[in-house]
């Protein structure tokens, strides 16, 4: 007769002990080894992964936590979840968490510091082993007081402490970039339509801000001066929005600016632009070339012509934050300011030559 096992009866766990001896390595190493420390040779770590894999390994997080003096979470606070710069961020950290043993607390303030300190006394409490502080603009912020044995990395917008780790966009080459390739496209005649200016000077200007607006513009301007060139108009800044778009254009066409193509800092900008572009009868990109910032996946493709954009790579950002904070956690900290390349989208907005 076949013995039938009790459903109450509890298969018996593999032990860590057993790892180690398949793959033929001490109990330290092959714990260094499944927690992603230093000190062991990638041959050795994929030996012992590939043991812990067939005897179908699962690790007691409770003595993990008593023997590392690490809790395996980490600790995500957004200053808006669902702004459009926050979500590829968070799926790049994911992609990049998902493959080790942490849990991710995820924590929105919503823009509000008070209840990002709350969220931040809470993932402390909590004893996480490390903390990403995800922006919604690209404006400094300031530095969070945590203990010094808890990690911090900073994404999107920079921490005011230089020594602390920050991960952003390349603002300025994103405007560098959208000359070049207006460049590249036979056009000279390039105007500017800005997005939002909190510090105007009577040249409107911005003056001293760390902003998205002024770093594409200084990287635009550059750029141009490198061509030899000058922007066609004066640079004007409002809001990143389709009416600003359809105002500052308007304001070019009836002061009789001469120009080939426009850059917008915004693809919301570039989509009012083109709005008036077409209301004037004016062909793009053969008339006019047009060009924008961010790549959004509900404006850029859609518009009419499909818009050439720079695309910030915010999921990027997500990963190169989520690597960092892990070296960090494993005793390999960053310092200061690592910025993320840009890429451009070629639509049809624009056309080489």
């Amino acid at each position: 007769m076949t013995a039938v096992e009790s459903p109450n009866q509890v298969q018996r766990k593999t032990t860590l002990a057993e790892v180690a001896a398949m793959a033929e390595v001490s109990l330290a190493t092959a714990s260094k080894a499944l927690n992603n420390q230093p000190r062991v040779s990638d041959a050795t770590r994929r030996r012992v992964i590939a043991a812990a894999e067939k005897l179908s390994y699962v690790p007691n997080s409770q003595a993990q936590s008593l023997i590392s003096g690490r809790t395996n979470s980490i600790g995500v606070i957004t200053s808006d979840l669902t702004g459009r710069f926050c979500t590829p961020i968070l799926l790049g950290a994911e992609d990049e968490l998902g493959v080790t043993s942490n849990t991710v607390l995820l924590c929105n303030a919503r823009g509000d510091a008070l209840l990002e300190h709350k969220h931040l006394e809470f993932l402390l409490s909590r004893n996480v082993d490390g903390l990403l502080i995800v922006g919604d603009e690209t404006d400094t912020r300031p530095h969070l007081t945590v203990p010094n044995h808890v990690p911090v990395v900073y994404v999107y917008a920079p921490s005011d402490d230089e020594s602390d780790c920050s991960i952003v966009c390349d603002n300025v080459e994103a405007g560098a970039m959208a000359v070049e390739h207006l460049l590249s496209c036979g056009k000279r005649k390039i105007a500017i339509i800005g997005g939002s200016n909190t510090k105007p000077n009577a040249h409107n200007l911005l003056l001293g801000s760390p902003s998205a607006a002024k770093a594409r513009l200084d990287g635009a301007l550059k750029a141009l001066h490198e061509a030899g060139l000058e922007p066609a108009g004066p640079v004007r800044f409002s809001e990143w929005t389709e009416s600003w778009g359809r105002a500052a254009t308007r304001l070019l066409l009836d002061q009789g600016v001469d120009f080939d193509a426009v850059i917008c800092q915004s693809d919301g900008i570039a989509r009012g632009c083109m709005d008036v572009l077409r209301e004037r009868s004016l062909a793009i990109p053969s008339q006019v070339a047009v060009i924008g910032h961010d790549n959004r996946q509900l404006l850029a493709p859609d518009a009419d012509p499909p818009l050439t954009s720079i695309d910030n790579c915010s999921e990027e950002m997500g990963h190169v934050a989520a690597r960092a904070l892990l070296d960090a956690i494993n005793g390999r900290p960053h310092h200061g300011v690592e910025y993320i390349s840009c890429r451009l989208v070629q639509r049809e907005s624009t056309l080489p030559m």
